[in-house]
């Protein structure tokens, strides 16, 4: 904890100075105490515990310690809202996205987590969202319209999922779009005012989620890793999955349309490839999580919900002292009057 005017905590002096006025005040009342001639009447005033004589002035210069800390403005480290900050969402939405070894499915978890990670981000916090499965579908650009990024995440599900899985190119993808919000699309009026040195980083973060190996695209992973490491943007990467997941093709009751819907029931196997997303987070300078079910899932995007979009800095904690000097005064002035003695 920090002070944005220590000098101020000087004040602090008042409190043991008025202890001790308060001792001297209870040796010269007890010097000078009237005599009294009924000894019933005596120990009916003074009955009751002696030390409860302290505690409602105990009580008064603890609040009177909590407002001196107040007046001095403390402050304590935490994560503030980054002005202008963006984040690129992007999704798998290949088939593989239909297994169903994290529940209900890798699909319907993600949505859920995703769902989880716009209730925890800064309001004003830019987001884009990605979907991807052979090529990369902007589903909806940078907004801070989160509701409209809500709606767009409840249809992902039913974009084109056949064509394999372009990482590379989703990183690609996910990088232009970034680097937009920040200088605006090329052309534009606000891109040719830009100042040159203005740039995505620090104001935009890429969160990336597959549950495969790259299978199509024009750019390697890592290639689409170097675009985004030479834009300054992090790419927090998530692997959802198990290593024994599989996928049944073709007609089966309850499955979703596939490649072959009029050929035999098969089943393949469709691991996760975290060891290429961790290199991708690895080279970007972000984080790598392993979501192998949707609790895990959910505790990364809340994880990051927390984080993304947010700076170092300080935030003034004056009125938590000023509450609490407040209940210590109410409690003072309860017990005192509580515990006062009372002439029979």
């Amino acid at each position: 904890m920090s002070f944005e005017r220590p000098l101020l905590l000087l004040t602090l002096l008042v409190v043991p100075a008025a202890a001790a006025l308060y001792l001297l005040a209870e040796r010269r009342r007890m010097r000078y105490a009237i005599r009294f001639t009924n000894l019933e009447v005596l120990a009916g005033v003074v009955g009751g515990r002696a030390w409860r004589r302290y505690v409602p002035p105990g009580l008064f210069l603890l609040a009177v310690a909590a407002l001196c800390v107040g007046v001095a403005r403390p402050q304590h480290s935490t994560l503030v809202p980054r002005d202008r900050a963006t984040v690129v969402l992007v999704v798998d939405v290949s088939r593989s996205m239909e297994a169903t070894d994290v529940k209900p499915s890798r699909i319907g978890a993600a949505q859920a987590a995703l769902r989880t990670f716009l209730d925890r981000v800064p309001k004003r916090l830019q987001l884009g969202l990605i979907a991807f499965a052979g090529e990369p579908a902007v589903a909806t650009p940078p907004t801070t319209d989160h509701k409209l990024v809500r709606d767009a995440l409840e249809t992902i599900r039913w974009y084109p999922a056949f064509g394999g899985t372009a990482i590379g190119d989703a990183l690609a993808a996910a990088v232009r779009l970034g680097q937009q919000a920040v200088n605006g699309p090329s052309g534009s009026l606000a891109a040719l005012t830009a100042a040159p040195q203005r740039g995505a980083k620090g104001a935009v973060s890429i969160l990336f989620l597959s549950d495969g190996a790259q299978t199509r695209g024009d750019l390697e992973p890592l290639q689409g890793a170097d675009r985004a490491k030479a834009a300054g943007i992090p790419v927090y990467t998530v692997a959802l999955g198990t290593p024994g997941g599989t996928l049944t093709f073709g007609r089966s009751p309850g499955a979703p349309p596939t490649f072959d819907p009029n050929g035999p029931p098969r089943t393949v196997p469709v691991p996760p490839d975290p060891a290429t997303l961790r290199a991708i987070a690895d080279r970007t300078g972000g984080e790598f999580f392993a979501a192998r079910s949707a609790e895990s899932l959910q505790a990364a995007y809340r994880h990051l919900g927390s984080r993304l979009g947010r700076r170092p800095g300080r935030a003034e904690i004056t009125y938590g002292f000023l509450a609490a000097a407040a209940g210590l005064l109410i409690a003072a002035g309860l017990l005192s009057t509580a515990w006062s003695p009372r002439l029979p």
